[in-house]
């Protein structure tokens, strides 16, 4: 009986062909290099970890969205990492816990979840990012800010447009502007994500409908936001909005959506999504938070750039390749690669130099054109 599943991969799961992993490496490459010449340290940390440690690091980490199962050494349940910023946090407040604040560190590696998000059927995933641990201050975010719209035009991204929110948002206004009933807190939260304001009102949150209004271009909706503070309970918060807008001002498109909450899970005050052209959806978001076990704030941006990287791989080209036959020099070709050829060299009289994706021939000592 002949296998026919046998080379067939799970639901959400892929390889990368060559023109994929190349795409791939240099947009790892570009963003490392970005984040490391602003002095961030990269850390590599394990795919597979104690559950417990993963779930209990961060507010709002959901173990139900992680590969589990049960460590036949530890008799412990361990889980494949969805998200690699838990890491991060416990490298923080484990081994790099005396070192001095701010911590700044980067990282990069694959996540893997169950199930993928929404209408993205991937469970694997690249993650690469940066955190800045120790200050959640303005000064901090706008680092951030800036750094992860570098990061993204270095690795070939176009059109980039970041759109801020305030997660933290109904809780402010809850505990003393515009009061709500604990009960109340998360339906109004709902509603306005949702942007219902029908929903909202029958939620009890008729006082919450002006955010609806307060979202789109930065300018304009920070204006609204403001007008709708008049007490001043969120005057912190847009001050810091505006200082930070003003730090990345003409390096990208600015919006404003200060009651979103898709994705913000555990970030406080600040919270940022970022887009860029030809990439569906959201490429990468980031914000402030609070290592769980130290209380320790923290301010950092994950990118997961795989759609990136497919439209890079299919828009490149496959690039210069010198055949080099039998009776070549090793000297001269050891010459070309320092200069940056890339070389193939022929196995036995019947390689085809066309055939292998060659587009030079090595002559003597020049590159002629196939």
């Amino acid at each position: 009986m002949q296998d026919t599943d046998r080379d067939l991969l799970p639901e959400g799961l892929g390889d990368r062909l060559p023109p994929q992993a190349a795409s791939a490496q240099r947009v790892r490459r570009a963003a490392l290099d970005v984040m490391a010449s602003h002095g961030y340290e990269r850390v590599e940390t394990p795919t597979i970890e104690f559950e417990k440690s993963m779930a209990s690091r961060m507010a709002g980490v959901q173990p139900r969205r992680m590969f589990r199962f049960v460590d036949p050494v530890s008799l412990r349940t361990l889980a494949l990492r969805s998200d690699m910023t838990v890491q991060v946090g416990r490298i923080a407040a484990t081994g790099l816990a005396g070192r001095a604040r701010p911590l700044r560190l980067c990282y990069s590696g694959q996540v893997v979840t169950i199930k993928g998000d929404g209408l993205d059927p991937a469970r694997e995933r690249l993650q690469l990012g940066a955190e800045l641990i120790g200050s959640d201050s303005v000064a901090a975010a706008a680092e951030i800010v800036a750094i992860a719209i570098e990061v993204l035009e270095r690795a070939g991204a176009t059109g980039i447009s970041v759109d801020f929110t305030l997660p933290d948002l109904v809780d402010t206004l809850a505990s003393q502007a515009l009061p709500l009933a604990p009960a109340q807190i998360e339906a109004v939260r709902r509603e306005l994500d949702a942007k219902d304001a029908g929903g909202l009102v029958d939620a009890g949150g008729e006082a919450y409908l002006p955010l609806l209004y307060a979202v789109g271009p930065f300018n304009t909706a920070i204006e609204r936001l403001a007008r709708f503070d008049a007490g001043g309970a969120l005057a912190s918060r847009i001050q810091g909005l505006r200082e930070i807008a003003a730090r990345v001002e003409g390096k990208a498109r600015l919006t404003l959506d200060p009651s979103e909450r898709h994705g913000f899970e555990y970030q406080s005050w600040f919270g940022f999504t970022i887009y860029a052209d030809g990439v569906q959806g959201a490429i990468g978001r980031g914000g402030s938070y609070r290592i769980l076990g130290r209380d320790e704030p923290a301010i950092g941006f994950s990118l997961y750039p795989d759609p990136l990287i497919d439209a890079l791989a299919g828009a490149a080209g496959p690039g210069d390749v010198l055949f080099l036959p039998l009776d070549h020099d090793p000297e001269i070709a050891a010459r070309l690669r320092a200069i940056g050829w890339r070389t193939l060299a022929a196995l036995s009289a019947a390689d085809d130099p066309v055939a292998l994706g060659c587009t030079h021939r090595l002559a003597g000592m020049e590159a002629v054109p196939l």
